[in-house]
């Protein structure tokens, strides 16, 4: 066993096993407290929120408490584990809410193998929570259980490894366009991987503006296309009418490459061919699809944004889910739609070109970083996420009209 793979278990074992634990947030001392977090006196709560629902976000946890959820069908790169394997992962999600945004969160994992299972049983224990949090859940079955729950429930139901990727990959894509000297409109892209993350990625680029004649989508059979027979409807949104076939066909003078696939997939030769001043984000964990060392040895006019926190532009999913259900939270927002999630787009890509504060440096052992090739997404550190993202959400959800406060 390697050293880290011993620290990994022990962080989680001890000196208690587990991440995360249940506080009070009132007083439990006195006869008096007593009556009133029990009977009788809580009597009066279940009175008022029986009259008007929305109550139960004045008298109790539902406006600041999330629901991680996940059946374990698709856990990290792991695959379908099961439910239970998915634990750890869950627990951590939740650590992650309050750590960054102080939102609560608790972790559930369901053993639900189907669509119908797992919409039934989250629908259920909805009334819980002010929002879904969905993780782990496997492609094209979890484009349907969300769609499913957002259609049923008038809390925010999001699924953090389509539109928490989405976000923050394009926030850090419009600011290397931006460096670049290319725009969204007018750059053709080439995306590998079609699952979740991937269809999301593509998406709300379309949303930004980005043409679809100019998408290539590429899954494990090649190109997706129009003549193709085997494409689910997520696939088919981005088929093209063309002659590519393959990832190499299609990367030639392409602007952008987006991997959520696998390591080691865009080879060398490949990303020579790719037009002027290429953009790279290989976003494949542990291992992306094109060590960084190896891209800037191909072409030394690239930017490059990985997964992994040890090389520049980490594309990493806790610039978003914490403060994105802060502001949805916050504004008591039914839904997190297109709007809200295009206002965090710009708010992060806004921050990465203000100037770095100093804790942000002294937490990375850097002297100075500033925006630029190597800094096109925000630290995760950066304490200006929470003061600017969850009220660039709130704002777009009152505009958008989906606040309820």
């Amino acid at each position: 066993m390697t050293d880290l793979k011993r620290k990994a278990l022990d962080y989680h074992r001890l000196p208690r096993p587990g991440k995360i634990e249940v506080a009070l947030t009132k007083p439990c001392e006195t006869q008096e407290d007593l009556s009133l977090a029990y009977t009788p006196g809580v009597a009066q709560p279940v009175l008022e929120i029986e009259k008007d629902p929305l109550a139960a976000y004045e008298y109790t946890n539902k406006g600041n408490l999330v629901g991680v959820i996940s059946n374990g069908s698709a856990i990290l790169g792991l695959g379908n584990r099961g439910a239970l394997a998915s634990k750890p992962v869950m627990e951590g999600k939740a650590m992650l809410f309050k750590r960054f945004a102080n939102v609560d969160a608790f972790d559930i994992e369901i053993d639900a193998p189907t669509v119908e299972a797992m919409v039934e049983t989250v629908a259920r224990m909805a009334p819980t929570f002010g929002g879904i949090n969905l993780e782990d859940i496997k492609a094209p079955e979890c484009f349907e259980v969300e769609r499913q729950l957002q259609e049923k429930l008038d809390i925010p139901v999001f699924h953090d490894d389509q539109h928490g990727t989405a976000i923050i990959a394009a926030a850090g894509l419009l600011n290397a366009l931006e460096i670049q000297s290319k725009t969204l409109e007018e750059s053709r892209i080439v995306c590998v991987g079609a699952g979740a993350a991937g269809i999301a990625i593509l998406q709300l680029l379309l949303a930004l503006g980005a043409r679809k004649e100019n998408i290539a989508l590429v899954d494990s059979k090649g190109v997706v296309h129009s003549g193709r027979d085997d494409l689910n409807p997520y696939k088919a949104e981005f088929a093209l009418d063309t002659s590519l076939r393959t990832l190499e066909d299609a990367l030639k003078n392409a602007d952008v490459f987006i991997g959520v696939s696998q390591k080691d997939l865009l080879k060398p030769e490949w990303l020579k061919t790719m037009a002027p001043k290429p953009i790279v984000f290989a976003m494949a964990n542990p291992d992306p699809e094109i060590r960084p060392e190896v891209a800037l040895a191909a072409r030394d006019d690239v930017i490059m944004a990985t997964g992994r926190s040890d090389y520049p532009n980490q594309v990493n999913n806790v610039l978003g889910f914490p403060f994105i259900f802060r502001g949805a939270l916050d504004a008591r927002a039914s839904e997190i739609n297109m709007t809200m999630k295009i206002a965090a787009v710009k708010a992060l890509s806004e921050l990465a070109r203000q100037p770095v504060p100093q804790v942000v440096l002294d937490a990375y052992g850097l002297e100075s970083l500033e925006f630029g090739p190597d800094y096109i997404i925000p630290k995760p550190t950066d304490p200006r996420l929470l003061d600017v993202v969850p009220k660039a959400v709130y704002d777009a959800a009152v505009a958008s009209g989906v606040a309820r406060i």
